[in-house]
Protein backbone atom coordinates (compact mmCIF):
# COMPACT_ATOMS: atom_id res chain seq x y z
CA UNK A 1 0.00 0.00 0.00
CA UNK A 2 1.31 3.44 -0.93
CA UNK A 3 -0.14 6.26 1.16
CA UNK A 4 -0.55 9.64 -0.50
CA UNK A 5 -1.45 12.42 1.93
CA UNK A 6 -2.39 15.81 0.53
CA UNK A 7 -2.33 18.57 3.14
CA UNK A 8 -4.10 21.81 2.33
CA UNK A 9 -7.11 23.83 3.37
CA UNK A 10 -10.51 24.79 1.97
CA UNK A 11 -10.70 27.60 -0.60
CA UNK A 12 -7.05 27.15 -1.60
CA UNK A 13 -6.65 27.27 -5.39
CA UNK A 14 -3.22 25.58 -5.37
CA UNK A 15 -4.63 22.85 -3.11
CA UNK A 16 -7.40 22.19 -5.64
CA UNK A 17 -4.85 22.05 -8.46
CA UNK A 18 -2.65 19.65 -6.46
CA UNK A 19 -5.64 17.41 -5.79
CA UNK A 20 -6.42 17.35 -9.52
CA UNK A 21 -2.79 16.47 -10.31
CA UNK A 22 -2.83 13.57 -7.82
CA UNK A 23 -6.14 12.30 -9.21
CA UNK A 24 -4.92 12.53 -12.82
CA UNK A 25 -1.60 10.78 -12.13
CA UNK A 26 -3.26 7.97 -10.15
CA UNK A 27 -5.86 7.56 -12.92
CA UNK A 28 -3.02 6.98 -15.43
CA UNK A 29 -1.50 4.17 -13.35
CA UNK A 30 -2.06 0.51 -14.15
CA UNK A 31 -5.11 -0.76 -12.24
CA UNK A 32 -3.06 -2.99 -9.92
CA UNK A 33 -0.89 -0.07 -8.84
CA UNK A 34 -3.76 2.43 -8.61
CA UNK A 35 -5.66 0.02 -6.36
CA UNK A 36 -2.59 -0.05 -4.09
CA UNK A 37 -2.90 3.71 -3.44
CA UNK A 38 -4.54 5.17 -0.36
CA UNK A 39 -5.21 8.87 -0.85
CA UNK A 40 -6.09 11.04 2.13
CA UNK A 41 -6.72 14.78 2.15
CA UNK A 42 -6.11 16.67 5.39
CA UNK A 43 -6.76 20.29 6.26
CA UNK A 44 -4.28 22.34 8.26
CA UNK A 45 -7.32 23.96 9.86
CA UNK A 46 -8.23 20.66 11.56
CA UNK A 47 -4.86 19.97 13.20
CA UNK A 48 -2.69 22.55 14.99
CA UNK A 49 0.47 20.48 14.43
CA UNK A 50 -0.11 20.35 10.68
CA UNK A 51 -0.91 24.06 10.67
CA UNK A 52 2.29 24.92 12.53
CA UNK A 53 4.45 22.79 10.25
CA UNK A 54 2.90 23.49 6.85
CA UNK A 55 0.86 26.73 6.85
CA UNK A 56 3.37 28.47 4.56
CA UNK A 57 3.82 25.50 2.23
CA UNK A 58 0.36 24.21 1.33
CA UNK A 59 -0.46 22.26 -0.61
CA UNK A 60 1.91 19.61 0.70
CA UNK A 61 2.07 16.07 -0.64
CA UNK A 62 3.46 13.24 1.47
CA UNK A 63 4.20 9.81 0.08
CA UNK A 64 4.24 7.19 2.82
CA UNK A 65 4.61 9.98 5.37
CA UNK A 66 7.64 11.57 3.69
CA UNK A 67 7.58 14.99 2.07
CA UNK A 68 7.31 14.69 -1.70
CA UNK A 69 6.59 18.30 -2.58
CA UNK A 70 4.77 21.50 -1.76
CA UNK A 71 3.22 24.55 -3.45
CA UNK A 72 3.10 23.13 -6.97
CA UNK A 73 2.99 19.36 -7.45
CA UNK A 74 4.66 18.27 -10.68
CA UNK A 75 2.80 15.43 -12.44
CA UNK A 76 6.05 14.11 -13.95
CA UNK A 77 7.87 14.11 -10.62
CA UNK A 78 4.90 12.40 -8.93
CA UNK A 79 4.75 9.73 -11.67
CA UNK A 80 8.47 9.06 -11.22
CA UNK A 81 8.17 8.86 -7.43
CA UNK A 82 5.24 6.43 -7.60
CA UNK A 83 7.01 4.27 -10.18
CA UNK A 84 10.06 4.19 -7.91
CA UNK A 85 7.92 3.22 -4.89
CA UNK A 86 6.20 0.49 -6.90
CA UNK A 87 9.52 -0.87 -8.18
CA UNK A 88 10.96 -0.87 -4.66
CA UNK A 89 7.98 -2.75 -3.25
CA UNK A 90 8.14 -5.28 -6.12
CA UNK A 91 11.88 -5.79 -5.73
CA UNK A 92 11.47 -6.89 -2.12
CA UNK A 93 14.41 -6.29 0.15
CA UNK A 94 17.59 -4.67 -1.11
CA UNK A 95 20.99 -6.26 -0.81
CA UNK A 96 22.95 -5.49 2.40
CA UNK A 97 25.33 -3.21 0.47
CA UNK A 98 22.42 -1.20 -0.91
CA UNK A 99 20.86 -1.00 2.56
CA UNK A 100 24.05 0.33 4.17
CA UNK A 101 24.51 2.94 1.42
CA UNK A 102 20.92 4.02 1.76
CA UNK A 103 21.26 4.30 5.54
CA UNK A 104 24.34 6.51 5.15
CA UNK A 105 22.50 8.74 2.67
CA UNK A 106 19.47 8.92 4.94
CA UNK A 107 21.59 9.89 7.95
CA UNK A 108 22.63 13.11 6.19
CA UNK A 109 19.16 13.93 4.88
CA UNK A 110 16.86 16.28 6.79
CA UNK A 111 13.90 14.65 8.49
CA UNK A 112 10.93 15.72 6.36
CA UNK A 113 8.61 13.01 7.64
CA UNK A 114 5.56 13.96 9.59
CA UNK A 115 3.46 12.07 12.06
CA UNK A 116 -0.17 12.55 11.20
CA UNK A 117 -2.14 12.74 14.42
CA UNK A 118 -5.21 10.59 14.96
CA UNK A 119 -7.40 13.73 15.00
CA UNK A 120 -6.06 14.83 11.63
CA UNK A 121 -6.46 11.34 10.19
CA UNK A 122 -10.08 11.17 11.35
CA UNK A 123 -10.75 14.66 9.98
CA UNK A 124 -9.08 13.76 6.67
CA UNK A 125 -11.13 12.86 3.69
CA UNK A 126 -10.05 9.48 2.39
CA UNK A 127 -10.56 9.00 -1.33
Amino acid sequence: MIALTLIGKPDCHLCDVASDVVDAVVAELPDALAEDMEITELSILDDPALYEKYWEKIPVLLIDGELHGHWRISPDRLRDALAEKAAASNAGSASPAEDSGRAADDADAPDDSVEVTADAQEAGEER
